[in-house]
């Protein structure tokens, strides 16, 4: 941030000349330079600092941000530049005529707000000079966090590839897209010779012993779940005196981190919807709490109404964009184009030095996944549709004519209150101690069930009689396994306790619907 920078002075051109480049005005960590009769600010940091100057970025969420310049030097590689290639919400461009943002600007943004966060918390811990030296936030863990940010969807492509790699078997284990982000940001790191230039920054890249590297990649992957004895080390990266610093970017433990802040924000911004989270706000109140003898980052008490905005607004976006049911039908249709495709042996993604893989193969050599994005997918369709041994009119169908999709909608943690059941706050008068919330001191409005689920069926055809037929198969199997209620329609709802068991009937669904 920039504190210590002197509001409304302005020194004339003699003033700045003699007060020369090497000088400042004796506020530590600034440097002055003369532009026509305004001295501007140069943000630099102490003398044996690694950040030096900062770029700034103009966001149309967040205004003008800072990032230092080996964040830069990251953003300008060619495996980040590739997710201006891709929609952040995929198959929602066709349904919200203002969703056209892509992963490139979110993941700046992350980048942006993991700085923030990290940088408040830090400055939090120096108002307590109670705690542990081990546990208070330095230089290299800001920059850390603030790479882990950036890089955290490094590894995603056009949404659609993500549901299409569930269903080929030899890559359903890179089904997540963290853990391709992990295997990309390596690719970036040894493709781009960015390992000597981390060290310049002053990071440690080898040995075992708080290698930030680890630290970078443990963070994408997210914090673990916390049920280990406290003295067990939980990460590699960092000590155990600073676990809190795995809940900025991606929070596994109750789903606050500075992922969704920004998405929240973006996603509402350009599809219309209203933001009722402030994320600012959580910054101001977020510090770093001892809760029975480990660090976490906690709010205030009385942020909890806030919270509870953010698992709402969460809960919002999945029902109105982001499983909303025409997306996730051209999605579908997308889905049947790329297992068709996989099939071909023309279909197949070029890279390096002359080599191609399958569709299929490609999260499994960086090189070709660099070239996935949404953009590539339209002209490879195109040609797709007019190589020889394609006919453009020909309908790609999978196995069965229709799809069964289960909508899920909660607050993040299936059928439980995060806010009650996960999440610490500090009091105004202990703000060292973090505790949850007690059962009455949460508000009575709040709802006793937090998650649903609604079954739809897809049909790939229109004018079938069959259609009829998989209404009545649907609401048949709902009621077989508990469903209490459904009813008939286009989309067949029901609240649904069990979905394991739709793994056996989808056999016997195939034969009764076989094209």
């Amino acid at each position: 941030g920039r504190t210590g920078y002197p509001r409304n002075r302005h020194w004339n051109m003699a003033k700045a000349a003699n007060l020369g480049p090497a000088h400042s005005d004796g506020r530590t960590g600034w440097r002055w330079r003369w532009s026509g009769d305004v001295v501007l600010p140069d943000t630099v940091y102490q003398k044996n600092s690694f950040l030096f100057f900062t770029q700034v970025f103009n966001d149309p969420i967040h205004g003008h941000i800072e990032l230092p310049p080996l964040l830069v030097k990251i953003i300008d590689t060619p495996q980040f530049q590739r997710l201006r290639k891709i929609k952040q919400l995929g198959g929602g461009y066709y349904v919200f005529p203002g969703a056209s943002h892509n992963r490139f600007e979110h993941s700046v943004g992350v980048g942006h707000l993991a700085g923030e966060l990290v940088k408040a918390l830090r400055a939090k811990q120096l108002e307590e000079p109670s705690l542990n030296s081990e546990s208070l936030i330095n230089d290299r863990d800001v920059l850390c966090v603030q790479i882990a940010g950036l890089c955290h969807d490094l590894g995603k492509s056009y949404t659609v590839f993500q549901y299409y790699m569930h269903y080929i078997e030899d890559v359903r284990w890179l089904h997540h897209h963290e853990d391709a982000s992990i295997l990309m940001f390596d690719h970036l790191v040894d493709d781009n010779k960015l390992t000597p230039v981390m060290n310049e920054y002053g990071l440690i890249t080898e040995g075992d012993n708080e290698n930030d590297l680890v630290f970078i990649k443990e963070m994408i992957k997210g914090s673990v779940k916390n049920n280990s004895p406290l003295n067990e080390q939980l990460y590699k990266g960092r000590n155990n005196e600073k676990s809190f610093l795995y809940e900025i970017v991606a929070n596994k433990q109750n789903g606050i981190d500075v992922d969704k802040f920004d998405y929240f924000a973006r996603d509402c911004h350009h599809l219309g919807i209203q933001n009722n989270f402030d994320h600012r706000r959580f910054i101001v109140f977020a510090r770093v709490c001892n809760v029975d003898g480990q660090l976490h980052i906690c709010s205030r008490d009385k942020e909890m109404a806030n919270l509870y905005d953010m698992f709402h607004t969460r809960n919002s976006l999945h029902r109105r964009a982001y499983q909303h049911r025409v997306k996730m039908a051209v999605e579908i249709m997308i889905k049947d184009a790329l297992l068709k495709a996989d099939q071909d042996q023309h279909f197949q993604i070029k890279w390096a030095k002359g080599k191609a893989c399958r569709l299929s193969k490609a999260k499994k050599h960086m090189e070709a996944y660099t070239n996935l994005t949404g953009r590539g997918f339209e002209v490879w369709c195109l040609k797709l549709t007019t190589h020889l041994t394609f006919k453009t009119s020909e309908v790609v169908y999978t196995c069965t004519l229709f799809v069964l999709f289960v909508a899920k909608f909660d607050y993040g943690k299936n059928n439980e209150d995060p806010i009650r059941n996960y999440t610490y706050f500090y009091s105004k008068f202990n703000p060292t101690i973090g505790f949850k919330i007690k059962p009455e001191e949460v508000s009575n409005l709040l709802p006793e069930c937090f998650s649903e689920k609604h079954i739809r069926v897809y049909w790939k055809r229109r004018n079938d009689k069959r259609l009829e037929d998989a209404k009545k198969f649907t609401l048949c199997q709902a009621y077989s396994n508990g469903g209490p209620r459904a009813k008939c329609g286009p989309e067949a709802t029901c609240e649904w306790p069990c979905l394991l068991s739709w793994q056996k009937h989808r056999e016997n669904a195939k034969n009764l619907f076989i094209n």
